[in-house]
């Protein structure tokens, strides 16, 4: 499934990205194979022993040779991984087509990379696709990730963007 600003396109927002992000689910993935087969595919680890990286990070650093594009595959292991692959949807990127992260769960994966660049994906996401996101949802899944990640104080922030958007489409 396609994370990252690429999902973030193709989900209406206009803006640039350098990378594509996406995630595999990683129950019974055998990494060699993986690698093997994105190689036939001309796609490439990018670091020095990326399968030993993939273990210990859950993310395997890879680059496409031809156009030298980072490619980051993520590995899901958590519920809230296996539910979004799940809900994903399929996008035609004129003629190429890819399951792509619905804006919803693309806002919890943005909420817990928390960066200027996820903070503002966020925002319009949330202007773009509000009356289809279940925030209530959302919500319980940061509060999850907040706590494991001992950041508490990315809730209210949260909800501050959540007002932020709000207040903007009342005017």
């Amino acid at each position: 499934m396609v994370i990252g600003g690429i999902a973030v396109i193709a989900r209406g927002v206009p803006r640039t990205t350098l990378d594509i992000d996406a995630t595999v689910w990683a129950e019974g993935l055998d990494l060699d194979r993986a690698l093997a087969v994105f190689a036939a595919h001309g796609i490439a680890p990018r670091i020095d022993d990326a399968r030993a990286f993939a273990i210990e990070r859950q993310v395997l650093l890879l680059s496409h040779e031809a156009s030298k594009m980072p490619l980051d595959v993520a590995l899901a292991w958590l519920p809230f991984e296996h539910e979004a692959l799940a809900r994903a949807t399929l996008v035609d990127f004129g003629g190429f087509h890819a399951t792509v992260a619905r804006a919803e769960d693309l806002i919890v994966y943005k909420s817990i990379a928390w960066r200027e660049r996820d903070r503002t994906d966020i925002e319009r996401l949330l202007a773009l696709h509000r009356d289809e996101i279940d925030l209530s949802r959302v919500r319980n899944l940061l509060a999850q990730f907040a706590a494991a990640l001992d950041a508490p104080e990315r809730v209210a922030e949260f909800e501050t963007l959540v007002d932020r958007v709000s207040h903007t489409r009342l005017r």
